[in-house]
């Protein structure tokens, strides 16, 4: 007898879809829109930049209150709400005269991205394992890497399209894909007679699926605890680099000489190979001390940074290629997981909004630092050395993290 596949899932899976296009789109897309409004605008690179500090207002100001909708009204009406925003917010963009308004359509695009992305995906899935949550947010994670091949449609469709005509195109993808996609999910297994990782309820004593009860800490207690305090920390400096690299990593390759078309398959590739580490160390966080492959990832994304700096040389290129994406990737994975192991999953949804909150703050700073250094300066090197250095200290407070 054919054994029935586990719900939880196709949550995954309908996740892992919603995170490819939607953050295609809105994080790793944006720097192929760079140049395009640049070029019609002539703002300066600061000024586009903050827009993508803008769009890091899903994990500023939006996440931690999505983070409490989502452990109040469940993953569900969130995330259908968020990809029909999205998908306004793309056609709102498409019709950009000003730079105010440029500004206005990211807010409402970050607002969307926040009700259909990191907190409320990873908040559905986290419900539904325990023993397994690790390699189901690996899976589910991965579509966020996986939308690296969104970038090359992207830069097809504004070459056909124009950018306006593109945006068009993008938000009613949004509405068509993720509207049926938010109905798969559902916000907890015990319902539909299951416990977590596909346990049916009554298949064993009312003792044993007492043993098999994850603790809990209250909301309160995880707020005073100082490993959280520290996980808040080490993600804002995860963020800075990232943001800072998937904004302004098409404008930087194209000063040193690399073609448009290199450029965006450079662009497309950091998330594709980030899928790697969230696959792998997602894995391994179920058997390891997730400190230790927390410290692992950071030294990884310090090398990663510092080979950037000589991308105009092939071996720079690879080296940033091969460190930085699948320690970045990884640790996406590992933050929820040491969430889930160290505090319970009753506030799951609140304390990942918080995390991403704090999270925000390098999101912001850093692609809008990066754009200032280089209209002061006209390099990007002290950028890359900078975030080099950074992601190199946030292991001493990793290893400071504490159950």
């Amino acid at each position: 007898m054919i054994k029935k596949i586990f719900y939880g899932w196709w949550i995954v899976l309908a996740c892992f879809f919603i995170g490819l296009y939607v953050g295609g789109i809105t994080f790793y897309g944006f720097t192929a829109l760079f140049e395009p409004f640049r070029k019609e605008f002539g703002w300066s690179y600061a000024q586009i930049s903050f827009a993508a500090s803008l769009r890091g207002m899903e994990m500023g100001i939006f996440a931690p209150l999505i983070g409490f909708l989502v452990d109040r009204w469940g993953s569900r009406r969130v995330m259908l709400f968020g990809v029909t925003t999205v998908g306004l917010g793309l056609i709102l963009l498409s019709f950009t005269q000003s730079l105010l308004m440029f500004y206005g359509a990211f807010l409402l695009l970050a607002f969307g991205a926040g009700g259909c992305t990191s907190v409320v995906t990873m908040s559905a899935v986290a419900h539904w394992f325990d023993k397994n949550v690790g390699k189901a947010l690996g899976v589910m994670a991965s579509g966020f890497g996986a939308s690296g091949l969104m970038v090359p449609l992207i830069v097809w469709l504004i070459e056909v399209f124009h950018w306006r005509g593109a945006l068009i195109v993008l938000g009613a993808g949004a509405w068509i894909l993720g509207i049926p996609l938010s109905l798969v999910i559902r916000n907890r297994p015990e319902p539909y007679g299951y416990l977590s990782d596909g346990r049916r309820i009554g298949e064993s004593s009312a003792g044993d699926e007492r043993k098999v009860k994850p603790f809990e800490v209250s909301f309160r207690e995880v707020l005073r605890n100082r490993s959280f305090l520290l996980l808040n920390f080490i993600e804002a400096i995860r963020m800075m680099a990232v943001a800072t690299v998937a904004t302004h990593v098409m404008p930087y390759l194209s000063i040193i000489g690399i073609t448009r078309s290199n450029a965006g398959l450079v662009a497309a590739a950091i998330p594709l190979i980030s899928i790697t580490g969230r696959l792998i160390l997602g894995w391994l966080g179920d058997i390891f001390d997730k400190r230790y492959l927390m410290s692992l990832a950071f030294g990884l994304m310090s090398a990663g940074m510092l080979a950037f700096c000589f991308a105009q040389a092939e071996w720079g290129l690879l080296l940033f290629l091969l460190f930085f994406p699948p320690s970045f990737g990884g640790m996406m994975v590992l933050r929820v997981s040491t969430l889930r192991e160290y505090f319970g999953r009753d506030s799951i949804g609140k304390m990942l909004g918080i995390v991403m909150g704090s999270a925000s703050v390098g999101g912001i700073i850093g692609p809008t630092l990066a754009g200032w250094v280089f209209d002061s300066v006209g390099s990007y090197f002290p950028v890359w050395l900078g975030l080099s250095g950074i992601t190199a200290a946030a292991i001493i407070f990793v290893l400071r993290i504490k159950r």
